[in-house]
């Protein structure tokens, strides 16, 4: 009776793996081990591969869960079979539509099977089960472990798909391996190879003791050094404090100053440095909040003050990459020529942009969007108590600033009329945002760039109802792209973009198309910086530059000049991207100096065109 309970409570699946010949295990056992192989090194490839092994694997182990002879007949073990079909109906019904949530289903399913496991070590334990030792320790640790691999892939959504392909890549593999081994054994123990059935049975279960115990050893050191990496990479992670957060309601107008207070980073000699948190409009000139520093010098001023208006270069796009919130953003290392500006009796305007800071989509190369918040944190700034600020104002920027910089200029006459802009210095701008993707995607698929183009595609796609991540971005890595749209060069979890891209690069491409083609290169296009600008430009670069090459400088100058602009121009032959804003930059004194002639209403310098 007993054996016939037994008989009834297998499923077919089990016996016919129980009883499949040799070679039929050798040859499935091949199979599988190579479809692990191909899991774990191409994890964007075999995505659909992926989703549907393991929607199959999901149903096969929910069915096994609630027929099986071994596990127990408690109701956790039926209620985990039902959520293991479950999960798997849902990979396998939806599965064009759930590759980009695979990575969210893949991370449940390691938390179900780490729980399960853990569930089945201490249920054969407490029921007396004849199982080893090394096979309790083993099912126990590799619980914990895909419960902790879990718990990180839902964290850090953008490498889910590289460390869940490993982890289901690695099991496959050892099943298949498991097959293979299974029918050379049989091979080797039937009579008519001539050997005794037991020859290989005490070495052969020794040393699988000992591989057992090798590989939980392992899992623990990994699923803790994963912890730590956790902590590490989540306390580096910028922190937004209550004072970027808005009202409910905005004050009507842009411009409007909500609430100031002092900043609590390295101050600069000589000034007083206070954050603001004030009203602008996006690039469809909807209300929303932005924040920024003003660098105020001590002196007591004779007249009003004149106003350099600071555009900050690429930090990132998301809310947590804004300037404000660092420690050392109102230094001279991170401001051109501060300590002159503060020495001249200058006040420095240093706008985060809408979408860093406070909440909202960061215009990263969008010009109105930039423009707006960079012009309204003057007009803020004006608002302050007991500042006397001039109307006057000259425009610096570097790179993505220098972008906002040329914008902010044009713009200003009337968005902000009330703002007399003298010159726009514009330090190694971006100024075409499509020649420099074009210039970038014609190059080696780097890293950096990899990361770049997320930081563009992601608020192009919020910005503009035509531009769609889908059409760009390879079908499931959309989590990783906008993942990485969330980190900043500045902090520790940067790692995980960098570790994700070239994780991804092995397998294919994030990207697809042609991202100067389409919705958006015509947008990328109409945000390039064109036209005729009222008051003199000065434009500088390095032929160094790593970022923007320096042709795309002298085309810019040029086109300038053909527009009939009133231009100066500066090529440092030895300067780099960054380097041309260092305090050890030849161009700060001819910045302060040109700055002042601006201020003194001296005439300015005949232009080179």
């Amino acid at each position: 009776m007993v054996a016939t309970g037994k008989a009834r409570r297998w499923s077919v699946l089990p016996r016919l793996l129980a009883q499949a010949p040799p070679r039929l295990l050798i040859v499935v056992g091949i199979a599988i081990a190579v479809l692990g192989v191909l899991i774990v090194a191409r994890p964007l490839t075999s995505l659909l591969l992926l989703g549907v092994y393991v929607g199959v694997s999901a149903i096969v182990s929910g069915v096994l869960e609630l027929v099986s002879a071994h596990r127990s007949p408690d109701w956790w073990t039926r209620l985990f079979g039902i959520a293991w079909i479950a999960l798997g109906l849902v990979v396998l019904i939806w599965i064009g539509a759930s590759l980009n949530l695979l990575p969210s289903i893949l991370a449940i399913l390691l938390l179900l099977g780490g729980v399960d496991s853990l569930a089945e070590a201490v249920v054969r334990r407490r029921r007396g089960e004849r199982v080893r030792a090394s096979s309790r320790v083993l099912a126990a640790v590799w619980g914990g472990a895909q419960v902790g691999l879990g718990v990180l892939s839902l964290t850090w959504p953008d490498v889910t798909v590289l460390a869940v392909a490993v982890v289901f890549g690695v099991r496959t593999l050892l099943f298949g391996v498991v097959q293979l081994a299974r029918g050379v054994t049989a091979l080797a123990r039937r009579p008519d190879r001539g050997g005794p059935a037991s020859w290989i049975r005490r070495p052969h279960v020794t040393l699988l003791d000992a591989g057992r115990y090798a590989l939980a050893v392992l899992l623990v050191v990994v699923t803790v050094a994963g912890g730590f990496l956790n902590v590490w990479l989540q306390d580096g992670a910028p922190v937004v404090d209550a004072f970027y957060d808005p009202p409910a309601v905005l004050p009507s107008g842009h411009g409007q100053l909500i609430r100031a207070d002092d900043y609590v980073g390295t101050l600069p000699p000589g000034a007083a440095v206070k954050r603001i948190l004030y009203t602008t409009t996006d690039a469809h000139g909807v209300p929303v909040a932005a924040s920024g520093l003003v660098i105020i010098p001590d002196a007591t001023p004779f007249a009003p003050m004149p106003i350099v208006l600071w555009n900050h270069g690429t930090t990132g796009v998301a809310r947590g990459c804004a300037p404000s919130l660092r420690d050392a953003s109102a230094t001279r290392w991170a401001i051109p020529a501060l300590d002159s500006a503060i020495a001249h009796g200058w006040i420095v305007v240093a706008p985060d942009y809408a979408g860093q800071g406070a909440p909202g989509v960061f215009p990263y190369l969008i010009g109105r969007g930039e423009a707006h918040s960079a012009l309204d944190a003057v007009l803020a700034a004006q608002r302050l108590p007991h500042v006397w600020p001039s109307d006057e104002v000259v425009v610096w920027g570097h790179s993505q600033g220098g972008h906002a910089a040329l914008w902010a200029a044009q713009t200003a006459r009337t968005y902000s009329p009330g703002l007399r802009i003298l010159g726009t210095a514009a330090l190694a701008p971006a100024a075409e945002p499509q020649a420099l993707a074009r210039d970038l995607a014609a190059g080696y698929a780097s890293v950096q760039l990899t990361v770049l183009t997320a930081w563009v595609l992601v608020p192009y796609s919020e910005t503009y109802p035509d531009v769609r991540i889908v059409d760009y971005v390879s079908p499931g890595a959309r989590a990783i792209v906008r993942e990485m749209a969330q980190r900043c060069p500045t902090e520790p979890g940067v790692i995980v973009s960098v570790v994700a891209a070239l994780g991804v690069a092995e397998d294919r491409p994030l990207y697809i198309g042609d991202l100067t083609a389409g919705a958006l290169g015509r947008r990328l296009g109409e945000n390039g910086a064109r036209g005729a600008w009222s008051t003199p430009l000065l434009i500088a670069w390095g032929q160094r530059d790593q970022v923007i090459p320096s042709s795309q400088q002298v085309a810019f100058v040029k086109r300038l000049c053909k527009a009939g602009n009133s231009v100066q121009w500066i090529d440092y032959s030895t300067v780099g991207h960054q380097d041309i804003l260092q305090p050890a930059s030849p161009l700060l004194p001819k910045l302060v100096d040109w700055t002042a002639g601006l201020f003194a209403h001296r005439t300015p310098p005949r232009s080179q065109c």
